[in-house]
């Protein structure tokens, strides 16, 4: 006697033995004991679910001598001769043969007046309707809607969207869905335990996962890899015959990323090349393992979940998860699909792959943009391109127009503070409103730095040049410089991005005053929006109550009455000189690296 493969040979005979489609067998049962009988069906959804074989038995369902009955005998004739396919009243025709129309009028049609020869309904079982050419189903479409009362229809497609809407809607629509890998397991265990074939649960998830929701790809596989191991089936035995990716190396790649192990994992690609993999297999595996991780991140309690944490994973994937955040495996599954997308037409597979996995582990080196936020209003600078960080590339391309300095009536040049200790007086000191020594003007080397490129540092307070009531009052520049300082430590963003841009600040008793020109509202509203905290700072340094406010002066060209005065005109050449050294300094040429502009003009300015 010949050999009956495992698809055939457990082909569901009842509705409860029908796997994964609970929706589909429970609605048949229910029409066929209240008697609810459609004239026609369709049966949709992907391959081996179900389809043919939910068919069959809504055929015995409706001709078994017992019936209609939700549970058919399946000894009388009629059921045995419609399992068998030699019923002759039960016509099962395959759509991708006879799609022409000739063949619909000469098989549907044409007998459609005939009753039948002996069972109680006359069936045209249909296989992969949409196969149809629009002739046929325009020739259909009337017998469809009213067919005689002894006859019924039975459509099965793998793509409903190619069947005519008019069909669809004269049609009772069943949505198969794909199986469950457990689902899928539990039967291959089912049919290993009768068969008396020793196979472990690793095994046979593996199989159950590489098809896909589909029982009969899942049994199919199965019988091959019988043949190959015999009666004990081991992972190794399934990845062998079946060419898939074994577990051990997923997890060897994903901890090689997790480690930044750039050998490891060209030596891992290497591996998988040598063993004859599939890359883009490889790729979708790799995929498939990131999401669980993904999974576990989200709702932990999955664990228990096989189809997420098989049993022999689990101890590996609670190693993993703590390395990886939610922004890092969502960025690795962008990454992975779009590897296995460039490997498909690639001359040179490996490569792209060796390429993906590096890209992986730098993405990883990412900082999120909340934490940039929060170290900079720490008043902490941000971190340093170094090993363990990668700088921003800098642009290539065409050249942009350069951007213009803004002018000083605008309020908006970019204040330029010390960066490095003064040095030694190298021209006559500027005169002051006090017989205390002003320091000198620094030397053009040492040009101070834009304050929002870096964490500013507090710098020597310059002499006042046009407000004598500041030199009068020491006490009161000393607040001023222990407030700013404070706001500096608290908010370094707000300071570089507010405090240094005002025109002005001034201390005049138990007042605060920032000043700002009339292009610069929006600044003068930030000042408003942390009056709150900017007074409570103002009253632990004063050691007294201390109000803040916010003015805008119009007609602000520069520094205000208390604020900062613009130096005097230099000559030509100390202008160059002093542009020459802004260019050299390392903050000034950052921000060139990352912008494509250049110094036209350099102010310098003192400090608020």
């Amino acid at each position: 006697m010949s050999y009956t493969v495992i698809a055939r040979r457990w082909r569901p005979q009842k509705l409860s033995d029908v796997v994964g489609q609970r929706a589909v067998t429970q609605t048949l049962r229910n029409a066929i004991s209240s008697g609810r009988i459609a004239q026609a069906f369709v049966f949709a959804g992907p391959r081996g679910v179900g389809k043919t074989t939910t068919a069959r038995i809504l055929a015995r369902m409706l001709n078994c001598v017992d019936g209609p009955t939700a549970d058919p005998c399946g000894v009388c004739d009629p059921c045995r001769e419609i399992a068998e396919g030699r019923d002759m009243d039960v016509l099962e025709i395959d759509a991708a043969t006879h799609t022409g129309i000739d063949n619909v009028r000469e098989v549907i049609i044409s007998g459609l007046a005939i009753m039948p020869v002996r069972d109680r309904y006359k069936l045209f079982i249909i296989d992969e309707v949409h196969q149809l050419s629009a002739s046929s189903f325009n020739a259909l479409l009337k017998s469809i809607e009213e067919p005689p009362p002894h006859v019924a229809f039975i459509m099965a497609t793998t793509a409903p969207d190619k069947i005519p809407d008019t069909i669809v809607s004269r049609s009772q629509v069943f949505e198969f869905k794909t199986i469950a890998s457990r689902a899928i397991a539990d039967q291959l265990q089912k049919i290993a335990e009768t068969d008396g074939i020793a196979a472990s649960p690793e095994a046979i998830a593996l199989v159950a996962r590489s098809a896909e929701g589909s029982m009969r790809d899942a049994e199919t596989a199965f019988d091959q890899v019988i043949a190959f191991a015999g009666t004990t089936i081991t992972v190794e035995d399934v990845a062998t015959v079946l060419g898939l990716v074994g577990r051990d190396l997923l997890f060897d790649v994903i901890q090689a990323v997790a480690d930044e192990d750039g050998a490891a994992a060209f030596d891992l690609a290497g591996r998988a090349v040598e063993a004859g993999y599939d890359l883009r297999l490889l790729c979708r595996e790799l995929s498939r393992l990131v999401r669980d991780l993904l999974v576990l991140t989200v709702d932990p309690s999955r664990m228990t979940d096989t189809d997420v944490a098989p049993e022999g994973d689990r101890d590996r994937l609670t190693t993993l998860l703590p390395r990886f955040s939610r922004e890092d495996l969502l960025r690795s599954f962008d990454v992975l699909t779009r590897a296995e997308s460039e490997i498909r037409n690639a001359a040179e597979p490996r490569y792209h792959l060796e390429m993906a996995l590096l890209r992986w582990i730098h993405l990883r080196k990412i900082t999120p943009l909340e934490q940039l936020i929060d170290r900079l209003e720490g008043g902490a600078p941000p971190p340093a391109a170094g090993p363990g960080r990668a700088m921003a590339p800098a642009r290539v391309g065409p050249a942009r127009p350069s951007i213009p300095a803004p002018s000083s009536s605008s309020g908006v040049v970019r204040r330029l503070q010390q960066s490095a200790p003064p040095p030694a007086p190298a021209e006559p000191a500027r005169p002051a409103a006090t017989s205390a020594p002003a320091p000198s003007r620094p030397a053009p080397a040492a040009v101070p730095a834009p304050a929002r490129m870096a964490a500013p540092t507090p710098a020597p307070k310059p002499a006042p040049t046009t407000e004598p009531s500041a030199a009068s009052a020491p006490a009161a520049g000393d607040l001023k410089d222990a407030f700013l300082a404070g706001i500096r430590k608290g908010k370094g963003l707000f300071y570089g991005t507010v405090v240094a841009e005002a025109q002005g600040i001034d201390v005049a008793g138990d007042r605060i005053i920032f000043r700002f020109g009339q292009a610069q509202t929006m600044l003068a509203g930030q000042v408003g929006q942390q009056k709150a905290w900017l007074e409570t700072l103002a009253q632990q340094v004063a050691g007294r109550r201390m109000s803040v406010a916010a003015e805008v002066v119009a007609g602000a060209g520069g520094a205000s009455a208390g604020g900062a005065a613009r130096a005097s005109s230099a000559a030509p050449g100390a202008a160059a000189d002093l542009r020459d050294a802004a260019k050299q300094n390392p903050a000034v040429q950052a921000l060139l690296d990352v912008f494509p502009a250049e110094v036209k003009d350099v102010t310098e300015l003192n400090k608020p």
